[in-house]
């Protein structure tokens, strides 16, 4: 990688007097540009009522690693487009979310500012455990299942890629969560992010045929109200899964649909005689109709009426935390019609109405960036932005099947910079709260475990965590991977808890990531901070996370390596260690014989 940037500018605290103005309020906002670099001028152009304005900037502060320039404007629009020009001896460069630039640039990666409340503000301190309800721990109760359900023994894998697939039925239910709560305290996490508890057809359950009530097979809306106010007491938000892009074929909403063609439910789905079932399902299955959101009874039904889907399970007794949203790329999406801006809208003014604290997040938003544009979906599930490019960086001797999750390809080999410069163009496409209210993963109940991904190497497994839990974002850690769980595939990830097989548990590597997770949960730079990178090889990368409060220097390396970073050039030297080799003064020196995590708390020279 060059040098760091000269100039640096996010939407976190250290930048903006707020992230969440009101139309007409006046907005600081401040760069920091190194002394090495001596302005004649700097300005912010900003667009209102959508032509570019310029306004002077002010140097306002100035040590020995830098000067802040700050101005004041107001803000005229609920979505704000602004950069900075930078002025040097009559040649300017552009500052904005993607880089410097000497040359003119669109406004495609302007910074971004939404007028509107803030975010839930508790996730800032979260990190949340995902649990695949059928395979994390089952109580004693024992139930009767359905006749497509293959059971399946505790300690047995998931078969996978055969006519068992979807319908493996392990047991595991909510009570057994509530009974195994301890172990998620123990982790440190503060959040339960459930995959649908919907009944439906499968063990997957992402063919819901019923969104009303909690599957029988999981204990019912009993077990998840007993296991909410266990929570509570503890607490551990709990969050949701709703498929909002399409239902499973046992729904009674298709069967109504099938039975009579003038009913209100026919206008819920696509049909189409040259399809063999009749209707339009998700890439192609029958069991997954996908919803026609031309429908304003189905609207009200999901998410707009007053006992609307959304609104029902974020109400007491339930009152769960927030949703995450299934596909939510695909939602409305269908050949020309695309109601997905309408659905997500509505979908957020559903939440924030019923519960505006709720957190609000969706999968595959990062393939279509324009959802994450701070006034619909809060996040989304980071696979493009972090998981995809750590995998690259990470993945040694890699233990998977079936590509490069969705793709058909091995896994890449990535160099620091590449995957510094496929994170920052991620987050470049999207207002900054929209990154850190995005769910961060090493890996999901849909790809393959992150132990298999570094040929199970533990210590590159660390090195995982380490990002994982210091980068801008929601930590989300599926269940298992504290201890080790291993996976080859989606299917093959979707493994059961070994509870009472305590040699399965890497103990050690679970022992380490619970320290990370405390740090994260104890840190203001990690909670608040901003971004900037600071020193990138091909084996190292260290990134700055600052805050008000408190400032932290991440640096992690993937193999054997000898890194020297000199903080003064900043500003800072370290203060104390928060997890790994032991640092003093203003220079991190390090031999690293392996995968290393360093986590440094600073201090102003």
């Amino acid at each position: 990688m060059k040098a760091p940037l000269f100039a640096h500018h996010d939407g976190s605290e250290l930048y903006l007097s707020t992230d969440s103005p009101r139309i007409k309020d006046e907005v600081s906002f401040r760069i920091r540009v190194s002394n090495d670099v001596k302005l004649d001028q700097a300005m912010i152009r900003i667009y209102h009522d959508g032509e570019p304005r310029i306004f002077e900037m002010h140097s306002v502060d100035c040590d020995d690693a830098q000067t802040w320039w700050e101005v004041s404007v107001p803000i005229l629009n609920p979505s704000t487009f602004y950069r900075f020009l930078l002025v040097k001896d009559a040649n300017y460069q552009w500052l904005n979310a993607a880089g410097l630039f000497p040359y003119e640039v669109t406004s495609t990666f302007d910074f971004k500012l939404i007028a509107s409340p803030s975010f839930p503000q508790w996730i800032n301190r979260s990190v949340f455990y995902q649990i695949f309800p059928d395979r994390f721990a089952r109580s004693k109760k024992r139930k009767s299942f359905p006749g497509n359900f293959v059971p399946r023994d505790w300690d047995d894998l998931p078969r996978g890629k055969d006519p068992t697939t979807g319908v493996e039925y392990f047991g595991g239910d909510i009570d057994g969560v509530r009974q195994h709560l301890d172990h998620i305290m123990e982790l440190g996490a503060n959040g339960i992010y459930f995959t649908p508890f919907f009944p439906a057809n499968s063990t997957h359950r992402y063919d819901a045929s019923s969104f009303d009530e909690v599957d029988p097979l999981l204990g019912g809306d009993k077990a998840l109200i007993a296991l909410k106010k266990r929570a509570d007491k503890f607490g551990i938000a709990v969050m949701g899964d709703l498929t909002t892009n399409h239902c499973g074929q046992l729904h009674p909403w298709l069967a109504k649909a099938k039975r009579n063609r003038d009913s209100v439910e026919r206008g819920f789905f696509y049909w189409d005689k040259t399809i063999p079932h009749g209707y339009v399902g998700w890439w192609g299955l029958a069991s997954l109709p996908k919803f026609n959101f031309s429908s304003d009874a189905l609207k009200r039904k999901l998410y707009a009426g007053k006992n609307s889907i959304v609104k029902k399970w974020l109400r007491a007794p339930y009152s769960l935390s927030g949703w995450r949203i299934d596909v939510g790329n695909m939602t409305g999406r269908y050949l020309t019609d695309d109601f997905n801006a309408e659905v997500i809208a509505g979908i957020r003014e559903a939440m924030d109405k019923t519960n505006p604290n709720a957190w609000l997040v969706a999968e595959n938003a990062d393939h279509f960036p324009a959802d994450l544009n701070g006034l619909g979906w809060h996040g989304t599930m980071n696979y493009n932005g972090f998981m995809r490019p750590v995998w690259g960086w990470l993945n040694k001797d890699p233990q998977v099947q079936y590509g490069f999750f969705g793709q058909p390809t091995d896994l890449p080999k990535v160099t620091g910079s590449q995957l510094v410069a496929a994170m920052s163009n991620f987050n470049a496409g999207i207002p900054w709260r929209n990154l850190v209210a995005s769910m961060l993963l090493l890996d999901s109940h849909d790809t393959a475990r992150f132990r298999n991904v570094v040929g199970k190497q533990a210590a590159r497994h660390i090195a995982g965590m380490g990002l994982l839990l210091t980068y801008p974002g929601v930590p989300s850690i599926f269940a298992g991977d504290e201890i080790g769980l291993e996976g080859q595939w989606g299917e093959d990830a979707r493994r059961t808890m070994p509870w009472k097989h305590a040699e399965k548990w890497d103990r050690d590597f679970f022992n380490e990531v619970k320290k990370l997770v405390r740090i994260r949960m104890e840190n203001d730079a990690l909670a608040y901070g901003g971004l900037r990178f600071v020193h990138v090889t091909d084996d190292v990368v260290a990134y700055l996370r600052e805050a008000h409060s408190e400032t932290v220097l991440v640096v992690i390396s993937r193999d054997s390596t000898e890194i020297e970073i000199d903080l003064s050039k900043f500003g800072y030297q370290v203060d104390l260690t928060l997890y790994g080799q032991m640092q003093t003064g203003s220079v991190i020196s390090r031999k690293d014989a392996g995968p290393t995590v360093g986590i440094y708390q600073l201090t102003g020279k």
